[in-house]
Formats: structure tokens, C-alpha cells, sequence
């Protein structure tokens, strides 16, 4: 075969720089790194109320994203106030008293108030119940009169979204 000597010295040239392939991970790396501090830092959907996994939420249609509150938790077993344990629900049934005298202490404490709530009005301090459902009644109607003895003036349940309302618009009747 015979080669012209442009082609000898493109091939000698080739063959003389050629290096091996490598791959180099850490700039890619480096890249998704800051597309996932981006995504983590900039999505839409943020769900204010924590979630635990000993509490099964109720369903509801409710539109109305939570605010971020102070957080009553009802597990099956123990009630948390902002994740601080403060009493069980076995004390709480067995109490004949309305007010759960732990809870109110829990909620009175200046922590919880802070400077953004001290300088609004009692009725306007809003607090949310994160609850399971399968806790009978009695020991969700105790938290919310302590909560309203706490002076929360405002008292709001925490659900899941189960669906999506239906638009009074979409059906019309002919």
C-alpha cells in the first residue's frame, strides 16, 4: 500500500499524540450537585406540616395549602408538641379533667410565642392538629380546649388532599 506523505505524517502524528480515553466524573458531578441544591431550593410544592410515620391523616377535598404554625402531632400512642413529646394518650384519656395540663405548659412556653406572636392579638395566634384518625374523639376534643386555653384563637386540622373539588362549572345542567 502506498501512502502519500501528508498521510505517513498524519498517521505518525496520530499515533505519536495518541492518549488514552479517560472519563472525568467530578465535573459532572459538580453539575448535578447544584441542578439538585437548585431543584431542592426552588420547588413549588413545599409541604409545610411535617408528616410522621405513626400517624395515618384523614382524607379531605380541602383546596387551602397549611401555613406554618405551631404543631400539635397525635400519634396512636403520644402527643408532640412542635416534636417534643409532652404526653400520652393513655394519660390523656384517663385525666377527667378538659385541659391536659403538660400540653398547656408546652404551648404557654415563650419559645413557641416568640416576637412575631407576642405583638398580635391572642385570637389571631393560629395552631395546627396533626392527628390520626383512628383517635377517638374524646381525646381530640381535649387537645383543642387546651389549645384554646393555651389562648390559640385559631385551630386548624391537618388532612390530605384526597381529590381534586369539582369545578361547579364543568357540569351544567341542559
Amino acid at each position: 500500500m502506498i501512502m502519500s506523505g501528508r498521510a505517513r505524517r498524519m498517521m505518525t502524528h496520530h499515533l505519536r499524540n495518541k492518549a488514552d480515553a479517560e472519563l472525568n466524573l467530578i465535573p459532572m458531578i459538580d453539575i448535578l450537585s447544584v441542578l439538585v441544591a437548585f431543584l431542592l431550593v426552588y420547588s413549588t410544592e413545599v409541604e409545610v406540616v411535617q408528616n410522621s410515620k405513626g400517624i395515618e391523616i384523614p382524607e379531605s377535598i380541602v383546596t387551602m395549602k397549611p401555613r406554618e404554625t405551631v404543631v400539635v402531632m397525635l400519634t396512636r400512642d403520644e402527643v408532640f408538641v412542635q416534636g417534643e413529646r409532652v404526653a400520652s394518650v393513655a394519660e390523656v384519656r384517663a385525666s377527667d379533667d378538659a385541659i391536659i395540663a403538660p400540653l398547656r405548659d408546652a404551648l404557654k412556653r415563650p419559645r413557641l410565642i416568640g416576637q412575631k406572636m407576642a405583638e398580635r392579638d391572642l385570637a389571631e395566634r393560629e395552631i395546627t392538629i396533626l392527628g390520626d384518625k383512628s383517635l377517638p374523639y374524646e381525646v381530640l376534643k381535649k387537645v383543642m380546649a387546651t389549645c384554646t386555653d393555651a389562648d390559640y384563637g385559631k385551630i386548624s386540622l391537618a388532612t390530605v388532599q384526597k381529590d381534586k373539588p369539582l369545578d361547579p362549572n364543568t357540569f351544567r345542567p341542559l
